[in-house]
């Protein structure tokens, strides 16, 4: 009889942790009433325990010939790991015979513990199924003729094949269930290493490279010549994926989600960037050399949260190197919210919708070093009101409009948020000036 089947479908190879497996359902073949061996007398199974040793044995050298993986010595872990998953399996089948009832609980560990050594061997699964295969053919030519010297009926006879395939069936998908769990585990190690690598070159102090480079290693990452840092929030859990290959990423509990990407600058990286990110709020920080990932992902950092606060533009992706005078301003928050306070005071004792008008009008007057049609333009107003208006700002500020290191403290001022309003330190600032 030809054993040609086997009812597992093996959906890639290779060591990917993204391989994908359709597990045969055990349970379907030892619940209900689909357990062929309980129709198989017992002491049928007591005749073929006898036999299991020389069956072992031609199992094992026909693997070795007919499996390529396995065509090698039989020593050390290997030699002793097929050994024993052949003399187990054997020995299990003859005892699910003698006693359908029994406990296989810690038996079953041998055949996940197959499939997690197959992966870990860096192999797929194709040579242990295919050994299995081979396996069942063998067994099932020595049952045979044992079930003909004991000149079994037809009905038990069809029982007994039935019985050899459903219990290959099981063992195989035990062994999927451990290469399936070994991939989990291998991917969980790799992401942690990943993490803390990630974590180590974006500290403080930077790390030596020798340090760097060790930790790369182990994290099974290639160093590229340069990075980016790209700070988010707000994106889906694919947006990490689709930043592209060798990024490294820390999702925190809190504050912005962290990726350094290699090589930004390369063609079509800034537009794959902008892609990912259309669904959050992210800021890139500077391109660097790897090991001064640091400086990226504090630029990053800092610029997502001016971009969160309003301070600077947050549509679609914000580059840092856009905003530098903004993120030297805010470099020091409650030092320009203190000059802000103490600059914009005589705005305080304007009403709120004419310190609007007049904060609008200063920034524009000033970005456009006092020429009035521009500000007008910019502002949708006629020349003559940005005219009135300056003049009100004279006399509100006094000196400070014709000075050159006054202009430039309210312009910095004018970046300090809330741009719209005067904090509330500038009003108490007025009531002490009275």
């Amino acid at each position: 009889m030809n054993v040609g089947w086997i009812p597992i479908r093996f959906l890639a190879s290779g060591n990917d942790v993204s391989t994908r497996f359709v597990i045969p359902n055990k349970n379907r073949v030892r619940s209900g009433g689909e357990r062929p061996w309980e129709g198989i007398p017992a002491r049928f199974g007591e005749r073929i325990r006898e036999r299991v040793p020389a069956v072992s044995d031609e199992v094992i050298e026909a693997i070795r010939d007919r499996v390529p993986a396995y065509r090698r010595p039989l020593r050390g872990r290997f030699g002793a790991g097929i050994r024993r998953g052949v003399e187990e399996a054997l020995a299990q089948f003859t005892g699910l015979i003698v006693d359908p009832g029994l406990d296989r609980t810690a038996r079953d560990e041998v055949y996940r513990a197959l499939g997690r050594g197959e992966f870990r061997e860096r192999r797929s699964l194709d040579a242990l199924l295919a050994a299995y295969r081979v396996g069942a053919r063998v067994a099932w030519r020595r049952i045979a003729e044992a079930a003909i010297e004991a000149r079994l009926d037809r009905r038990t006879m069809a029982l007994l094949a039935e019985s050899v395939f459903a219990y290959i069936d099981e063992i195989s998908a035990l062994s999927v269930e451990g290469y399936a769990e070994a991939q989990t585990e291998a991917a969980g190690e790799a992401e942690r290493r990943r993490r803390r690598l990630a974590r180590l070159l974006i500290g403080e102090p930077a790390p030596d490279e020798a340090s760097a480079r060790r930790a790369a290693h182990e994290a099974r990452w290639e160093p590229p010549a340069t990075l980016a840092a790209v700070a988010w929030t707000g994106g889906d859990r694919r947006l990490r994926s689709s930043l592209g290959a060798g990024v490294l990423a820390l999702e925190e509990d809190e504050g912005p989600a962290l990726a350094l990407v290699p090589d930004p600058d390369a063609p079509g990286a800034r537009a794959r960037l902008e892609r990912a990110t259309r669904e959050a709020l992210a800021a890139v920080g500077p391109t660097v050399p790897w090991l001064e990932a640091a400086t990226s992902a504090r630029r990053a950092r800092a610029t997502h949260r001016l971009a969160a606060a309003g301070v600077v533009g947050a549509d679609g992706l914000v580059v840092a190197a856009e905003h530098l005078p903004e993120l030297v301003a805010h470099g020091d928050d409650a030092l320009l919210a203190e000059l802000a306070a103490r600059r914009l005071a005589p705005l305080a004792t304007e009403t709120p919708a004419s310190r609007r008008r007049l904060l609008a009008t200063l920034r524009a007057w000033l970005d456009h070093q006092g020429e009035a049609a521009r500000a007008a333009a910019e502002l949708h107003v006629h020349p003559q009101t940005v005219r009135y208006r300056v003049g009100r700002l004279r006399a509100l500020l006094g000196d400070a409009l014709d000075d050159p290191a006054g202009r430039f403290e309210l312009a910095l001022a004018l970046r300090a948020r809330p741009a719209a309003d005067v904090p509330a330190a500038a009003r108490e600032s007025a009531r002490n000036a009275e």
